[in-house]
């Protein structure tokens, strides 16, 4: 059998039972996890997933503004879903629209001193969650393999197949 023909019988094959348990316990972890940091980020912050993503992306950007356009682009959003979420964030003084002057279908997204003050105070109890529910649990090693683990998974995603 060919290398090729063996590669395409590999793919189509399914997960053995042993593979779909380690498959499901990562999903589960994974959302474990996320629900837990979720649940402390909003009781310690009053700031969802979704609000301290939008703020992180601010505060990395250059003039800690971005069009509404890319802002969905760096944080993996759909458009309608982010102008809804930042409807609700305007609501609560976290951000601001500002019309663009180069394009008037274009918005530029700036968060707002009230957004920069929740921002700031959620990130350093964020920060120790992280720490604390993740970085805590696992040795160094483990560190480097999940670090390993991501990086292939991420590669196979984008390499194009043939």
């Amino acid at each position: 059998m060919t290398q090729h023909a063996s590669a395409t019988r590999s793919r189509r094959r399914s997960p053995t039972a042993e593979q779909l348990r380690i498959w499901r316990a990562f999903i589960e972890t994974g959302d474990d996890l996320r629900s837990a940091l979720a649940a402390r980020l909003q009781s310690d912050s009053g700031l969802s997933p979704g609000d301290y993503t939008v703020l992180l992306a601010l505060s990395e950007a250059d003039d800690r503004r971005l069009r509404s356009s890319e802002l969905a682009d760096r944080i993996g959003w759909e458009r309608s879903r982010l102008s809804h979420h930042l409807g609700r964030m305007e609501r609560r003084d976290l951000v601001r629209r500002e019309p663009c002057a180069t394009d008037n279908r274009g918005a530029w997204i700036i968060r707002t001193p009230a957004g920069a003050d929740a921002f700031r105070r959620s990130s350093v109890r964020h920060l120790h969650a992280i720490r604390e529910l993740f970085v805590d649990a696992l040795t160094p090693e483990q560190l480097d393999a999940v670090q390993d683990i991501t990086t292939t998974l991420r590669t196979h995603r984008t390499t194009p197949r043939t």
